[in-house]
């Protein structure tokens, strides 16, 4: 007699094995080949939601803001830093914003500056005529964002360092500290075409080194008693302010309190800045929208 042929149902290498068996066998091998399609369909989903966020991520605006100040305890305490109180003022709806320390040597790198729109260089307890080794590193970040066209506005330190980058002279400034609110004067047909600016705006001072000299690229926009270059501007994409349009007056008051006990201001200074925060107001609204204007091309109404 001729050994049956194995049935069909059997595992076709391993006849003894029971149809049971080979059942179960299939059952796994659907089992797996279900589990190999399912997961490579959620890998495609979970590729695709990755590929929207960052689009959506390439959507919105970037900025940085490079701190050149320790942040002071008041400041963190209240504000969340510098970095909060900037942001505070010149942050929108839908942007990215990020800081680098660069006082301490945090500085963006080379390949990640394409990504960002502008950005606003603070004020600081350092001498921009100073040559402290970020404060070079700066100079060399200022120039490269120069030849990008990429929007950068200074506040402060940031207006003179941005002047001293790009070719100008930066010192003390020839009448002394200048501490308190100013008065500050425009003129309006050097400001951009986009800007529509009152002849007059208050704000808040606190400096004593100046812009000597602008570079030759530059412009004056903005004067006042004390100091003859108050605004600079270089073509379309920079600007220097030597106030401090993020500033409040409780900010202020505590900066002059540190700069008492450190004995780096007199008490004519305190008494005149008192005096000037009582009388005026900072028109800090107009500010606002005049460097919200400039960095993100708004029109600037005041």
């Amino acid at each position: 007699m001729h050994p049956q042929a194995p049935s069909s149902s059997c595992h076709p290498l391993f006849p003894s094995l029971s149809s049971s068996y080979s059942l179960s066998h299939a059952i796994f091998t659907q089992s797996v080949r279900e589990k190999e399609i399912r997961v490579p369909f959620s890998l495609h989903i979970q590729s695709h939601i990755d590929r929207e966020r960052e689009r959506e991520m390439e959507k919105k605006k970037r900025f940085a803001v490079l701190l050149c100040a320790e942040d002071s305890d008041y400041v963190k305490k209240k504000y969340g830093g510098y970095f909060g109180v900037f942001v505070g003022m010149l942050g929108g709806e839908g942007e990215i914003w990020d800081v680098f320390r660069v006082a301490s040597g945090d500085f963006p790198a080379d390949n990640d500056l394409a990504a960002y729109e502008g950005f606003v260089i603070t004020g600081s307890c350092n001498d921009a005529h100073g040559n402290d080794i970020w404060i070079l590193k700066l100079l060399s970040l200022i120039k490269k964002l120069d030849s990008m066209h990429k929007k950068l506005l200074g506040i402060c330190f940031g207006h003179q360092i941005l002047a001293r980058a790009l070719g100008g002279k930066t010192g003390r400034a020839t009448n002394g500290w200048e501490i308190g609110i100013t008065n500050v004067n425009f003129y309006p047909s050097k400001l951009p075409s986009n800007f529509q600016m009152p002849y007059l705006l208050p704000v808040i001072e606190c400096h004593r080194d100046e812009v000597l000299e602008l570079p030759p690229c530059a412009e004056v926009i903005a004067w006042s008693e004390k100091t003859g270059i108050e605004m600079f501007r270089c073509e379309d994409h920079i600007m220097g302010i030597q106030g401090h349009p993020e500033y409040t007056k409780d900010i202020l008051m505590n900066l002059i309190r540190r700069l008492q006990q450190r004995d780096l201001i007199q008490s004519h200074h305190v008494e005149v800045a008192t005096a000037s925060l009582k009388a005026y107001e900072p028109n800090q609204e107009a500010w606002k929208r005049l460097c919200q204007g400039f960095l993100k091309g708004h029109r600037s109404l005041l």
